[in-house]
C-alpha cells in the first residue's frame, strides 16, 4: 500500500465503484462478501483480506468470517468468535481500526497458527459502520512482510469498508424484498387453489385449506406445490 503513488488513489475509486455495483445488482450475499475481499485485496495489494460479520441470530452474539482469499478451506469452515474476543472482537468492541506489527507477536491474535503456516506478519483490522454507526463486521488486511500501515491507508481502507456495509446492507433489502414478493404470491396461489376446491367440491373455506393442507402432507409436497397443481390442472380442464 504506497500513498505516495496517486494512481493507488484511482485503485480505491475503482474499488468502491465495484462495490457500489453490488448494491444494485442480483448478486447473492455471499457473491457480494467475495467480491468485497477481492475487490479490497487486489487495491491494496496484500496478501489475505478477510470479512466477518456480526451475527446477532444467536445467543450470545458472535462474528463469524464470512469471506476471504487466498486462505485454505480448512479455515474458512464455520470460523466464529465472540464479540469480545480476538482481533475482530477488539475493532467491534472499539469501534476503531487496529493495527498490528506482528501478528505473531500480539497477544490477542487468534489465529497464530494460520499466520504461521501462510506466513502472515502485518495486519490491519477495520470496521464496517452501518446504520447510525453500528458496527456489523470487520475487514482485516495481512502482509507476508513487516509494513507499516499509515493513517492514509487506513482512512481509506475505512472508507472502502463502510462501502462495503451499505453494499451488504442494500443486498440484505433486496433479498428480503424478494422473499416477502415471493411469499406473496405463493399466498394468492393457495388462496386461488382454495376457490378452486371450494367450487369442485362444494366446501366451505376452512374446509378446502385443510383439504389442501393433508394433500400437501400425504404427497409430502409444500402446500405451494399443491396449490400449482391445482391450479394447473384447473386451466387445463376449464372450458
Amino acid at each position: 500500500m504506497n500513498e505516495n503513488h496517486p494512481q493507488n488513489y484511482d485503485h480505491y475509486i475503482k474499488a468502491l465503484m465495484d462495490i457500489s455495483q453490488a448494491i444494485t445488482s442480483d448478486l447473492f450475499l455471499e457473491d457480494v462478501f467475495k467480491l468485497i475481499v477481492m475487490v479490497v485485496a487486489k487495491v491494496t495489494e496484500v496478501d489475505i483480506c478477510s470479512l466477518w460479520l456480526v451475527d446477532e441470530d444467536v445467543t450470545p452474539p458472535k462474528i463469524r468470517l464470512k469471506a476471504t482469499q487466498a486462505i485454505e478451506p480448512e479455515y474458512v469452515i464455520d470460523r466464529a468468535l465472540n464479540l469480545d474476543e480476538g482481533v475482530v472482537g477488539h475493532v467491534v468492541a472499539t469501534q476503531t481500526p487496529l493495527v498490528i506489527a506482528d501478528v505473531l507477536q500480539c497477544e490477542i491474535f487468534k489465529e497464530k497458527e494460520m499466520a504461521r503456516k501462510l506466513g502472515l506478519v502485518s495486519m490491519v483490522g477495520v470496521p464496517l459502520k452501518g446504520k447510525k454507526d453500528k458496527i456489523i463486521g470487520v475487514i482485516n488486511c495481512f502482509t507476508s512482510v513487516p509494513h507499516e500501515f499509515s493513517k492514509t491507508d487506513i482512512n481509506l481502507l475505512t472508507t472502502v469498508a463502510n462501502q462495503a456495509a451499505v453494499a451488504i446492507r442494500n443486498t440484505e433489502l433486496i433479498i428480503k424484498t424478494k422473499i416477502i414478493e415471493e411469499e406473496l404470491k405463493a399466498r394468492k396461489k393457495i388462496e386461488r387453489a382454495k376457490e378452486i376446491i371450494m367450487e369442485r367440491q362444494s366446501l366451505g373455506g376452512d374446509e378446502a385449506y385443510r383439504w389442501i393442507r393433508k394433500r400437501s402432507m400425504d404427497s409430502r409436497k409444500t402446500m405451494l406445490e399443491v396449490a400449482e397443481a391445482i391450479l394447473l390442472s384447473n386451466e387445463l380442464y376449464s372450458p
